[in-house]
């Protein structure tokens, strides 16, 4: 394996059998709760979750989120996601393809298109490679490998740092990706990785060009503790113990966006492990609701548990809109049925 290979092979296990989980910080979607509607005067059954992204028709707001590619594990866990985003109508992001990009005989691991005629398909790009020689011709390969819908940019600057010999020049990405909105032929979605996108940000992000915004906020997985787990020396790991709980809850993280600018496509992710906080998510102004972790220990699993998964992802946000008497993802947004609680 090559040194980028084995980095995606250590993530995933990681990722898969250690303790890399935020500890101290949450999602910030538990001090919301639904008021409760006991009479909803609708029928479960009509209950309806469908909804549209980046003008793509999709069965439910949720985003199977950008996880893994480059390895022959990888690349099983990846088709079977594709399979299930096809079979649900999901949106599905893949891991980043800078290993497709600069090695091609792993790109079948990101190739997915034809498992998944009719998903939304983000391919996905770290942002910073855009200092580090990147530019459009590499994005567009990137796109091209998965026939993309869209190109996520993931921006990681924590993740970077800690990481051994990480792409840590972010001097003048902001130009960087405006002038790369301006040539690109498809929709660029900006994306954390686990530490938040803040109302600010989320702005200059808008400004500069980007169609759609995933916060990724803190609250699931800690990069910094991935990262802590393959460092090679004592600095990289204690710095990786010591920003393990950094970042901006994904519930802040959305509710600042949605301040800033009440138009923008939004994604929320971070630690949403349920379709209770799925619902949350929705009803606090995102647009889709992506989730990780809990996709990739199903689809590590097998077929059976990944659908699974998804049946108890559905039931459970239709739940939620039943017993508030929101027969619609529209109408659970205007409903104001999710109430913060008093600290």
């Amino acid at each position: 394996m090559t040194n980028t290979q084995t980095r995606k092979a250590d993530h995933l296990r990681i990722c898969l059998e250690e303790d890399v989980q935020f500890n101290l910080v949450t999602n910030g979607l538990e001090k919301y709760r639904f008021t409760h509607n006991c009479l909803p005067e609708i029928n479960l059954e009509d209950v309806d979750l469908q909804t549209t992204f980046l003008g793509k028709k999709l069965n439910a707001p949720l985003l199977i989120s950008s996880m893994t590619g480059g390895t022959e594990q990888a690349k099983l866990i990846n088709y079977r996601l594709a399979e299930a985003a096809q079979n649900h109508r999901l949106a599905m992001g893949v891991g980043s393809q800078r290993i497709a990009v600069e090695k091609p005989d792993t790109a079948p691991s990101f190739a997915i298109r034809d498992l998944a005629p009719d998903a939304l398909l983000f391919a996905n790009l770290g942002a910073v490679q855009l200092n580090y020689t990147y530019g459009l011709e590499q994005c567009l390969q990137a796109v091209e490998i998965l026939e993309a819908d869209a190109l996520i940019l993931h921006l990681n600057p924590l993740q970077e740092c800690i990481q051994p010999r990480g792409d840590v020049n972010f001097k003048g990405l902001l130009d960087k990706i405006h002038l790369l909105c301006e040539q690109i032929s498809v929709p660029v979605i900006a994306k954390e990785v686990g530490n938040g996108i803040s109302g600010v940000m989320a702005q200059k992000l808008i400004s500069a060009g980007v169609a759609a915004i995933d916060v990724a906020g803190a609250g699931g997985t800690s990069w910094a503790k991935v990262e802590s787990e393959r460092a090679e020396n004592y600095v990289q790991r204690r710095l990786g113990r010591t920003f393990a709980d950094w970042g901006i809850p994904t519930a802040d993280c959305l509710i600042q966006t949605r301040e800033q600018n009440r138009d923008i496509p939004l994604i929320a992710s971070g630690g949403l492990r349920n379709g209770l906080e799925v619902a949350k998510a929705i009803a606090l102004g995102a647009d889709l609701a992506g989730l990780a972790f809990p996709f990739l220990q199903a689809a590590s699993e097998s077929t059976t548990a990944l659908e699974e998964l998804i049946q108890l992802l559905l039931s459970e946000i239709k739940t939620v809109l039943f017993c508030t008497g929101n027969a619609d993802l529209a109408s659970l947004r205007s409903s104001n049925s999710l109430k913060r609680k008093v600290d």
